[in-house]
Order: structure tokens, then sequence, then C-alpha cells
């Protein structure tokens, strides 16, 4: 008999993913750059967490090894975030998203070469569909987009590598130093990310200044909604839900930020577009489910 699904857990798997889908739309509400925003979100996400982790007495023992190992994923996730938080500016929001999700597959490809696990024909078969969605959204129009907006879909996609490394590094690293819970590591990262992106911020000659109240409060809700509460709900709620559940409600970030992208935004949405989209989710959650290893696979 099949174990029951844990409500509570369930509950903060859709509440998590919900919050995570309006980074991209703080980040287009945010009067600032898109290098100065990626470095706000880390230092007010990296603020949050250590005090979260202050007030529960669990930053301690944290050795300087633990910080080490998570240079290179803090490197990744500001690659990420430099990447992505222009194509939001190129794209909107929805599109940024989605496309930046395709990652999926780049996960899946770096398990086959580097833990030698199998692509089965379901993967083949989500492969196919997400690439037809995203003709559909992009594809069938291209000659008639900016140059600009060609740049931002090409941005979205490298937003997937990056974030794909990202992943990879700090599962390396969580597995090379135990004491890095969820919440450890993802404080410890995001300190690390925002010192990296502040670099980046001088090197543009940009400013960290914050201009108004909407930004203020943009930036924040940036911080405490996509880096602190969304992760801390999805971290806790995902060891206690079957894989292909947590991919099926993950999903859920892609589309509500198209949705509020076309809600909030007005973006011009033709029935294709949600024909793609649709395709893509259905492209990407299949393509999601967790490969097997072959028998005598071993991580290279």
């Amino acid at each position: 008999m099949t174990a029951p699904i844990p409500r509570a857990a369930l509950w903060r798997m859709i509440a998590g993913a919900a919050l995570i889908s309006t980074t991209s739309i703080f980040v287009r509400w945010a009067h600032v750059g898109p290098t100065e925003s990626a470095f706000w979100r880390m230092a007010f996400g990296g603020a949050m967490l250590f005090a979260l982790l202050a007030v529960r007495k669990q930053w301690r023992g944290i050795e300087w090894r633990d910080w080490a190992w998570l240079v290179l994923p803090a490197f990744a996730f500001g690659a990420d975030l430099f990447i992505w938080h222009r194509s939001i500016e190129y794209i909107g929001p929805g599109l940024a998203t989605l496309v930046a999700n395709f990652q999926v597959f780049i996960m899946a490809l770096a398990g086959v070469l580097f833990f030698r696990e199998r692509l089965g024909p379901r993967f083949l078969f989500g492969l196919v569909l997400a690439l037809i969605g995203l003709w559909l959204l992009v594809g069938a129009d291209w000659s008639s987009f900016t140059p600009r907006f060609r740049v931002g879909v090409w941005l979205g996609l490298s937003t997937g590598v990056a974030y794909a490394v990202y992943l990879l590094s700090l599962r390396r690293a969580q597995l090379e130093r135990p004491g890095l819970t969820p919440m450890r590591a993802l404080c410890l990262n995001s300190v690390i990310c925002a010192a990296m992106l502040a670099l980046a911020v001088l090197v543009e000659h940009g400013s960290f200044a914050i201009p108004d109240t909407e930004t203020w409060a943009a930036l924040l809700g940036l911080g405490l909604f996509g880096q602190v509460l969304g992760w801390v709900l999805i971290a806790s709620a995902m060891p206690q839900l079957p894989a292909s559940l947590v991919g099926l409600l993950l999903l859920l970030q892609p589309a509500l930020s198209f949705v509020l992208d076309v809600i909030l935004f007005a973006r011009p949405t033709s029935p294709a577009d949600w024909i793609g989209l649709a395709l893509s989710l259905l492209g990407i959650f299949v393509g999601s489910v967790r490969l097997r290893p072959a028998p005598v696979a071993e991580p290279a």
C-alpha cells in the first residue's frame, strides 16, 4: 500500500514554490540595475538567514572548510543571477523564468557525463515536448523579435547552465561537509555570493544606493520570499514527498511567474503562447523524473 502524502509537507512545498515564483517580479519592480538587485537579494537574504540561524542557535560549529567548499556554488549562483536578471530585463519575468528551468535537461546530461546515468525514452520525450513548447513561444516568430529579445532568450538558457553547476557543486559540498545543513549552506552561500556580486557592482561602476520606497520593498521582498521563506519551506518539505510530486510542484514557479507577468505587466500572449507554455512545463516535468543509474555505475 502506498504511504499517504503528508499534507503539511505538501502545503509547505506549494507555498515555497509559489513564493519563489515572485522573485522575477520583484526584480522587475526594483529600480536598480540587474547586478545590484542580485547583490541585494543575496545580502538581505543572507542577513535574514543568519538571524534565523542565530535565534535557533544553529550557527555554531561552522568551520573555514565549510566556507571553502561553498566558493564554487556561490560563484555559480552569482553567475546565474547576473545572467538571469538581465534576461528578465530583456524578455520579461515569465519567459525568463520558464527558459531558465530548462536546467532540468542540463542536469540530466551532467548525470550522464559524471555519474553514468542513462537517458531513457521518457527523458527524450520530455525534451522534445519542451523544445516544441519553446518553439511556439519564441521560435515561430524569431525573425520578428528585436536583437535585445533574442539575446534575452539566450541569456535565459545560459542561466540554466550556471544553475546546474550551482546545484551539482552545492550537492558535492554538502556530501563532503555533513555539517552543512540546507539552511546553513544557503546562508553561507548567500554571504559569499553577495561579496562576489558586490565586486561585480564595483567593476561595473554601479551604485549600492536604493533610490525609493518601492525599490526597498521589492529588494526586501526578493530577499525574504525568494532567498529565505521560499527555500526554507521547500527544503523542509522535499524529504517527505515523492520525487515526482516535488518535480511537479516546483513547476508552479515558472507557471505562476508567467501568469503574473501577463497580469502585472500586460505581457502580450496569444493562444500559441499558452500552448507553448503548457508543452514546455509538461516536457520539463517529464524530463525531471529521477534517472536510474546503470547497474555498475559509480560517480566519475
